[in-house]
């Protein structure tokens, strides 16, 4: 089988089990392609890992995007063995190859999001190519009869944001794949409170910082670690029966923040139950380690164990009258070397199998309870099989560093479609200048702001700042959360993002990246999170515009008539202030 236009096979070169494997062409048209592996047995077996393969001439091809590659997007050489991991709690069965000026140069994707795959495009330096793997069932061990997946390969000269949106469109088409229902309240700006709380946290203190978070345009909290035990060590040896130790009357806390005017999430640690809690006992010899750094990790294979865990989580909802959950650390279901693959009372072999089904459960019943509940994960779980389930997506934690937020998400808002992508709650240091402070702040921007200072000890200027950018973000989102969405430069951090809707466009500026405009824009908006105070802009067209500039806590700085000319420009706008054009 030949691509159109490419002229590279993609075969199987690798299937040591004793059952034939088709590949089927089910579209090869304009440099897409889409092929259908398949195998089917008369008699169960437990198969062996299966290879694609096909290689690809390394032709303008400046990195290699995967979901939560983070910082590095290079080129890697065939003699690194490490491949790109995806299943249902980890990652996103996709690897894109960009060239010098964004555009896709390769895109390779699969239509199984749920089981293990391990993908690879890597550097062959005898003959200049980039050798691409698929490999199937790298860890299962648990019979089957037949299995199916699509494999969906992309060499359109179009850019890599699109492409990788459009395979984010592909994954939807699929019934086992539908995104879940996005409420309004997950496209709202949201308080956490772990980076300044983390465990220790009263019940005064909450309601206070609530209370001027509401005003600056907070619509929602996430209570997280530390509401239902009293320990502070930061460790995970309570988790599992989940009871309010902290918080003996947790449903009027709740309603007070409510009252206030905010929707109130709580946290859980889904897979840990700590040898302190009750929990432990009941399901002993019902995990999948005992020997996790942390807690002993709930095996959900059990019917027994996804019981508990939605029944825990149902009666929470309903008890506290709760409006969202943030469910964390799924990633750690997985196989451990001492989980055992016999029946022995479970309800179903595959681990990503399990985790599927639990998250149904949880889904189901929580939506009975409460259609416009919100629910959260964060990466590396921010792949299409969690957009079932998850309305909200979240940056990784990485306290402290913008550029890692912006970079993240980035990352997960190309494949994220409508889903709501937060970034990490927020966090600086409260003797930091406003204009600095502002840096972590904007570069949250082109996702749903999430924010963890505490807001009663911070600076006016900072308050001031925050309201502004809240206020600036709302008027806006529907662009800032667009999927017209292009991140320039990869390699480089994405540099700039853009974002454009209806005539207007909205660019984050970053570093010194000189912004294109084509002059059809009716309006532009340039935020400029960087302590510079210039850009350079280069015009299509010699077009007059009104400019207004504002600093980093909404003061008005400058209002000016001028020309933008065909070719290089260069304007005065605020270090850490917006500059909005009208053309």
């Amino acid at each position: 089988m030949v691509l159109s236009g490419i002229n590279q096979e993609i075969a199987v070169i690798e299937n040591d089990n004793q059952v034939v494997c088709y590949l089927t062409p089910l579209h090869d048209k304009d440099d897409l392609a889409i092929h259908r592996l398949s195998l089917k047995n008369s008699q169960e077996f437990i198969p062996k890992p299966i290879t694609l393969g096909w290689k690809f001439p390394a032709k303008n091809v400046q990195g290699v995007w995967k979901p939560t590659a983070d910082f590095s997007k290079r080129i890697e050489a065939d003699w690194e063995l490490q491949n790109h991991e995806s299943r249902i709690s980890i990652d996103a069965p996709v690897i894109s190859l960009f060239g010098s000026a964004d555009e896709n140069r390769l895109c390779f994707s699969c239509s199984n999001a749920v089981n293990r795959i391990e993908l690879s495009a890597k550097y062959r330096e005898e003959d200049d190519h980039f050798y691409c793997k698929i490999i199937l069932f790298t860890e299962c061990r648990y019979p089957l009869k037949e299995f199916t997946v699509d494999i969906r390969i992309d060499y359109r000269d179009i850019h890599f944001a699109q492409s990788l949106r459009e395979v984010s469109t592909w994954w939807e088409s699929y019934d086992s794949l539908k995104p879940a229902y996005v409420p309004d309240i997950a496209k709202k700006p949201l308080y956490s409170t772990w980076y300044q709380f983390h465990q220790d946290l009263d019940e005064n203190q909450l309601i206070s910082e609530c209370s001027i978070a509401k005003k600056m345009g907070f619509e929602a909290i996430i209570i997280d670690d530390g509401w239902q035990t009293k320990d502070n060590n930061r460790g995970y040896d309570f988790t599992g029966d989940w009871q309010p130790e902290r918080f003996p009357n947790f449903k009027e806390l709740v309603k007070s923040i409510q009252d206030i005017g905010m929707k109130v999430g709580i946290w859980y640690s889904v897979p840990f139950c700590g040898v302190k809690s009750k929990a432990y006992q009941k399901f002993k010899g019902k995990f999948l380690t005992e020997n996790h750094r942390w807690a002993p990790v709930f095996d959900p294979r059990y019917p027994e164990v996804r019981q508990y865990l939605v029944e825990t989580y149902v009666e929470a909802v309903k008890n506290y009258g709760l409006d969202g959950l943030k469910l964390d650390f799924i990633d750690d279901f997985k196989s451990y070397p001492e989980t055992s693959f016999e029946w022995d009372g479970k309800d179903i072999l595959s681990i990503n199998g399990a985790v599927d089904r639990l998250l149904s459960e949880v889904s189901s019943e929580l939506k009975k309870i409460n259609p416009e509940i919100f629910i959260e994960f964060r990466q590396k779980y921010t792949g299409p099989a969690i957009r079932k389930y998850g309305n909200m997506l979240r940056a990784f934690d990485c306290p402290g560093d913008y550029i890692m937020n912006r970079v993240r998400i980035a990352d997960i808002k190309m494949l994220a479609g409508n889903t709501a992508v937060h970034s990490d709650m927020v966090t600086w240091h409260k003797d930091e200048s406003v204009e600095i402070a502002a840096l972590h702040y904007m570069n949250t921007l082109f996702g749903v702001p999430q924010v963890s200072v505490m807001l009663d000890e911070i600076p006016e200027s900072h308050v001031r700042m925050i309201g502004f950018f809240t206020k600036y973000w709302e008027e806006n989102k529907n662009i800032l959360l667009s999927q017209n969405f292009y991140p320039k430069a990869p390699s480089e951090n994405y540099p700039a993002l853009y974002a454009e809707q209806g005539g207007k466009k909205i660019i984050g500026l970053y570093s010194d990246h000189i912004i294109s405009i084509s002059g059809e824009e009716r309006s532009i908006d340039i935020i400029n999170s960087r302590l510079k105070e210039h850009v350079v802009i280069l015009s299509e067209v010699t077009k007059e515009f009104t400019g207004v500039a504002y600093n980093c806590c909404g003061e008005l700085v400058e209002e000016f008539n001028s020309t933008l000319k065909k070719g290089c420009n260069l304007l005065a706008l605020p270090k850490s202030g917006i500059l909005q054009i009208k053309m």
